[in-house]
């Protein structure tokens, strides 16, 4: 109650003082979205459509340019406070936002948000979106061009893949080291369907997402390949430093040097880059064969 009733105090004197107008204090119109939402971000850029985008969430980390925006934080982790300091005309957001009592302030603020269609984690539900997005922005013709550059490079990646004699065992490693403990992706992630499609195969199973695993598990998983994460792996100040890491050194992966780095981003969520980002996963998994 009391961080609600702060955040009205400091809705009204924002007002008051003019942190809402222009330099000639006259109202004005322009449109400020706040985007909490690493997809979307990546959606409204790849669109061209970035004009009005003021701040992002901490995930929101492509493409690179993005990071020269103001961010609001983690995003189920908001505070009404920063983002009203943002002075938001439109909040979009993909229904992976809290904590509960933020959104409640935010809706009773009558600030308006919108989310866009819930679409099934596919290349076909990603073609949607992009189709919902372009529409939205007046950026169709983009959105068709996007479309059919992700088809095409997914065709590639499949009909390569096919032709793959051995489907090597992956572990993507999120990151790790707390507490001696390695957050992992599963079979039941977006980045298992890309490993998958790139001619490979999660090595570890879970309901979840994402799992914790201690080194002796990592070790006893024994992957072919490993790839880091940049969340995990730019915590090395080296790159031989990997050795030192609990549990890797017994895995195949290590001893004939296959592992790799990979942006965090670029496995979590499939967008117009998931083509280009599966054919290159399938380079670093079957680099003998892939072309």
């Amino acid at each position: 109650m009391k961080n609600y009733l702060f955040a009205l105090l400091l809705l009204s004197t924002l007002m008051a003082c003019g942190r809402f107008r222009n330099k000639d204090e006259k109202q004005t119109n322009e449109e400020r979205i706040v985007c909490i939402s690493k997809q979307y971000s990546e959606f409204i850029f790849a669109l061209g459509a970035e004009e009005n985008i003021v701040a992002v969430d901490l995930s929101s980390t492509y493409p690179p340019e993005i990071k020269d925006l103001p961010t609001i934080g983690y995003h189920r982790a908001l505070s009404t406070e920063t983002i009203l300091a943002m002075k938001p005309t439109l909040i979009l957001h993909d229904n992976n936002i809290g904590p509960e009592q933020v959104v409640n302030q935010l809706e009773e603020l009558k600030i308006p948000m919108k989310t866009f269609g819930s679409y099934e984690s596919t290349i076909a539900g990603t073609d949607s979106l992009l189709r919902e997005m372009g529409n939205y922005y007046g950026k169709e013709e983009k959105a068709e061009e996007l479309i059919k550059k992700l088809n095409t490079d997914m065709e590639k990646a499949l009909a390569e893949a096919e032709k793959f004699s051995s489907k090597p065992k992956v572990l993507v490693i999120h990151f790790g080291r707390a507490s001696n403990v390695y957050l992992v992706m599963t079979k039941s992630s977006t980045a298992a369907k890309m490993v998958e499609w790139a001619g490979g195969e999660m090595a570890v199973e879970a309901e979840s997402q994402m799992k914790q695993l201690s080194p002796e598990v990592v070790a006893a998983a024994n992957p072919d390949i490993i790839l880091l994460t940049d969340f995990g792996y730019d915590q090395l100040s080296q790159g031989n430093e990997i050795e030192k890491l609990p549990g890797i050194s017994a895995t195949k992966a290590f001893q004939n040097k296959q592992i790799f780095r990979v942006e965090e981003h670029d496995m979590v969520y499939l967008g117009p880059r998931t083509g280009e980002n599966v054919l290159r996963i399938q380079k670093l998994i079957h680099p003998d064969e892939s072309k």
